[in-house]
This record gives structure tokens, sequence and C-alpha cells, in this order.
């Protein structure tokens, strides 16, 4: 990597329509695991002006009414009724049901390690992880702003601080690299959609959000806006009109933001909308718990693991570690370490992270809340693969 540069990250506010999507169906996959914990279901949502279309593929023993999960979301989105009525919206549905006998059919916490092997990948993919020492929580810096800024905006407008303010908002955090390392905050971009009768006043909403959501945001970091720093609030004009009435919506849009912000790969499939069976999403987990834990074992500054698997297999055919030359140790160490440590078998990840039956743990649901908290980079131990637990052993 070049010494010097300059990296921009986006994140979007939870009434986003894509981010909306990704709630929506999540929101249905949380349902399903809720009543039938071994329940399959892959949901895939669309959002436009008073529409919604969405596609679900499940095997199930429960009965699930998915146009009520989904205008739970929407009802929860925070616009009025004039911008997206939640209520009496349609909701266009194509539901393949598929047979019972593709439910899960045992619990992965009462199998032996032997019989974990007959949970295999579906499909082929190859996911990727990655953690470097630029934030507490291992994160690249840009995506981590970008990320902290969307939430401010969104306890901004419900604490109603920023009168207003849309629940759809963009937001570009870009961070100038000196000697590879963050070096300072080269520019903030926000993209504020309103719910006003009029525009705000542009000198107004600037102040206001300066105030209100990027100073306090800023405020216990070492490195935060300088008097160069260029900020930009609406940079095209105002935005009289915001949301689903505005643009179309999709799952899986966002992957970069769900993940490091484009700083490293990621796999490009969509993670919301699917249940534990699918590797496409629970490896990109596994991935990260995995470069998080090596570089919390201080065996490199930045790490990236490349699961790759292939259909009917249990485990990964190839396991790949770069660390772009920060490492204590070789690449191909770090590797056979993680072998060892960790069981990267679908089965032993829907067991270990306790898959299943998360969403029955949270009242609000568990999937449904990654989109707009974070997939990748929490703080918080209620996500699993966010822990440091196995640093020591790799060490």
């Amino acid at each position: 990597m070049k010494p010097s540069f300059l990296f921009t990250s986006e994140a979007v506010t939870d009434g986003h329509p894509d981010r909306l999507c990704d709630s929506i169906s999540d929101a249905v996959v949380d349902r399903f695991l809720q009543k039938d914990p071994y329940s399959r279901i892959i949901a895939e949502s669309a959002l436009s002006k008073n529409v919604l279309f969405l596609a679900a593929r499940f095997a199930s023993s429960a009965r699930i009414d998915i146009p009520d999960v989904a205008r739970a979301v929407l009802g929860e989105s925070g616009y009025k009724v004039q911008d997206f009525d939640a209520a009496n919206c349609s909701v266009l549905t194509s539901l393949i049901e598929m047979p019972a006998a593709m439910r899960a059919q045992a619990d992965e916490r009462d199998l032996s390690p032997d019989e974990l092997d007959r949970f295999t990948a579906h499909s082929p993919v190859t996911v990727f992880g990655y953690a470097c020492t630029q934030t507490p929580e291992l994160m690249p810096l840009p995506i981590s702003l970008a990320n902290r800024l969307a939430r401010a905006l969104i306890a901004a407008r419900k604490q109603k601080k920023v009168s207003g303010l849309s629940p759809d908002c963009t937001v570009q955090v870009g961070v100038e690299y000196h000697e590879g390392n963050p070096a300072r905050i080269a520019g903030i971009t926000i993209i504020a959609g309103s719910v006003a009768s009029k525009p705000s006043d542009p000198a107004e909403l600037r102040a206001n959000l300066i105030h209100e959501v990027i100073t306090p945001m800023f405020a216990g970091d070492a490195i935060k806006p300088d008097a160069a720093s260029e900020i930009f609030i609406n940079p095209q004009g105002a935005f009289p009109k915001s949301g689903p009435g505005s643009h179309s919506g999709m799952t899986g849009r966002k992957t970069a933001a769900d993940t490091y912000g484009a700083y490293a790969r990621h796999s490009g499939s969509a993670l919301s909308g699917k249940d534990p069976s699918r590797v496409d999403r629970v490896g990109v987990y596994m991935a990260r718990y995995a470069a998080k834990n090596v570089v919390a074992a201080g065996l490199a500054e930045e790490c990236e693991v490349q699961l790759s698997y292939a259909i009917g297999h249990a485990g990964p055919i190839s396991i790949q570690v770069q660390t772009f030359g920060t490492g204590a140790i070789d690449d191909q160490a770090i590797g056979e370490r993680l072998k060892s440590v960790f069981d990267f078998r679908l089965g032993a990840i829907i067991r270990d992270f306790n898959l299943r039956h998360l969403p029955s743990l949270h009242q609000s649901g568990f999937y449904r809340n990654l989109p707009v908290q974070g997939h990748i980079g929490r703080s918080s131990t209620t996500v699993p693969w966010e822990l440091t637990d196995k640093a020591e052993r790799l060490r």
C-alpha cells in the first residue's frame, strides 16, 4: 500500500431505502427463526414509492405473516404518512414454500464433531475477513467514522436535535493517511434529506449539523476535523424529497458499508435476508472473527483472512492469510495457527456463534438490527464474531 493517500468510505442511515430493504429482509429471517430455529429462509426486498416487493423461499414449521413483518419495519422507519404510508402501501410477495424435509434436521449444539460434517455449503463462495489496528474495534478508520456519523444522525433525528431531518441520509468520511497510518480528517460530506414542509436554510442546517452531530461525535477522538478539513452539507442543494418516495432500494446494495467501507475486500454477496445455513453470510462473520483475533493477539497490525467454500463440503477448501508485511510471524504460520484454533466448518460456525437461537434471545430480534448497527465492527459483545476470545490461544 502506498504510504500517503486519501481514502473515503460511505454509510447510510436507517431510513435509506437500501437499508430499509436489508432490515425488512432480516426481520423476516428473525421471525422465522424465533418461531422455528431450524427454518431455512432466504428473503429479498425491493422498495419504491408506496410499493414493497418481497420475495422469499423457505422451509419451516412456522407460519409467518410476511407482509405484517415488513409493514412493522416500515412503520418504525420514521417517515410521515405523506412521505411513505407503511399501513396502506402495496406489499407484493412472491413466496416459495419448500418441503419441510429441507429444514435443518438437528441442532448443531447436540452433534459430535464428526456429525457436523453433514452440514455442507449450498453454493460456492469466497469470503473475506479483515482487521487492523486503526481503531479500538480493529476496523479501518474511514468506515468506522462513517458508521458512527450515520448513527449520530439517527440519534439527532430521534432526539429532535436537528429539525426536519429525514430518516434517509448518506454520509462520507475521507481520511488522509501518512506513512500508511491515518493522520487527519480530510473531508466530511452529509447528504441530509428533509421532511420539513419547506427546505431548511442551508447555513442554519450546516451550523446545526456541525454543532449537534459532527462536533460531539469527534469530541473524544485523537483524530478529528481540523481547520483545513472540508465539510460539505448537501453540496448539490437541498433535498426536499427523500426516502422511498424519492428513490428505490434493494436488499444487498450496501455490502461495502456492511463490511469494511471498500478499504478491504469483501465477497460482494448480500449479507441480509439469509438464515445461518448460508455460508455466504456466516462465512463472512467467521472470517472477520479469525482476522480480528489475529490482530488482537499481536500477530499482525493488519490481517485479511480468505475462506473459499465449495458445494458439498463442510469446511473451506482453502484458507489464505495476508498481513501485508505487518506480521510478527510469516503468513503461512498464522494460517496454521488459525486451522488449529478455529473450526471453519459451516456447522461449527452455526454452533459456536449460536446463530439459530440468537433471534429468540433478543426481544426485538437479532439479525434485523445488524444492517443499521453494523454487521462488522461493533464493539458490543452481543455480536459473537466481534469477540477476541481466541487471541490468547493464537499467541
